[in-house]
């Protein structure tokens, strides 16, 4: 079979009347002997963005550092492949060079198999409010999306990426706003997925009718909310997750976020809760993820008890 990428090269040089992404959408149904009107070809890439998240084992953020401040790149691959790891979310944000790291990181990451996000800052999280943008495209989600999916193509195992915070940000993200950016991104490449960073309280239905056509799944920071925030009761995990799948549908991807480092409200966890939660979002969960990497020196309990149960996941084929 041809593959993607040769065959949306071809569509881009030999049409300029129609989309290049239905067009490629069409062909690439056509040849597995599926259907080929462009819905069938829209749900066709949804299902393929979703396979991409489902059975995430990941960890997110913290970047180990050389001594000029860049990404130690090799470094970060052989920690990820000690921790069994098949995900890493790679945060555009510490420093003015990160975006040319993350290009560094994924043919890196490719090459011991693993999947990459991109995660990137809502205004929330940018000047004036903190020092810095996520650099290069700052508050140009659009060109974001755009450059990503433009990736993507080179970097096949550049999956996904995600906004943090997406849901406090919601006036600026409307629905209008977020379908005209994947609009962008899709064109480009279909399969890239788009997993934005969602608090409970904010996936209402409401929410979902809004927003969850567009997305490809959910990235969900556990932090007890349904009955009191914090970072000490690991025990509603499972149950916020459902409610989580009640309002998006059952098979709307929901990748658990676990908070192994402090938060600067609710403070530091233990071992036990990262492992309890885990566990949990193991039973419950498309995909686990840590967030952040944890050193294998300075936080070695918490390195060893990830690298413990991804380890034993990996050997069963996925989280689920």
């Amino acid at each position: 079979m041809i593959e993607v990428a040769r065959l949306s090269r071809f569509v881009r040089r030999t049409t300029r009347l129609a989309s290049a992404s239905a067009l490629l959408a069409l062909v690439c149904l056509q040849m597995a002997g599926g259907c080929s009107t462009p819905r069938q070809a829209e749900r066709h890439f949804h299902q393929l963005r979703a396979q991409a998240l489902r059975g995430t084992r990941a960890t997110y953020c913290s970047t180990p550092r050389k001594a000029d401040g860049r990404v130690d790149t090799d470094r970060l691959v052989a920690e990820l492949t000690d921790l069994r790891a098949n995900t890493f979310s790679f945060c555009i944000h510490v420093s003015s060079n990160d975006w040319d790291d993350f290009k560094l990181f994924l043919p890196k990451a490719r090459a011991k198999g693993i999947r990459v996000w991109a995660s990137i800052v809502p205004p929330s999280e940018s000047p004036p409010r903190v020092k810095m943008f996520a650099e290069p495209f700052r508050l140009d989600y659009p060109r974001w999306a755009v450059e990503f999916a433009k990736l993507s193509f080179q970097e096949t195992n550049l999956v996904a990426w995600s906004i943090d915070d997406f849901t406090h940000n919601l006036r600026f993200y409307t629905p209008a706003y977020v379908r005209d950016m994947l609009d962008q991104a899709r064109q480009i490449n279909p399969r890239l997925a788009f997993v934005p960073c969602c608090y409970l309280p904010a996936i209402t239905p409401q929410f979902a009718t809004n927003y969850c056509s567009l997305l490809d799944g959910v990235l969900f920071p556990y932090r007890h909310e349904s009955a009191g925030s914090n970072l000490k009761d690991a025990g509603l995990v499972e149950s916020e997750i459902r409610k989580i799948k009640a309002v998006t549908g059952p098979d709307f991807p929901v990748v658990l976020d676990i908070y192994a480092s402090p938060h600067s409200r609710l403070g530091a966890t233990t071992l036990e809760y990262v492992e309890e939660a885990m566990v949990a979002g193991r039973r419950a969960a498309d995909g686990v993820m840590i967030y952040r990497h944890q050193d294998p020196e300075r936080n070695a309990d918490k390195y060893q008890l990830i690298k413990r149960l991804f380890g034993a996941w990996a050997a069963d084929a996925g989280p689920r």
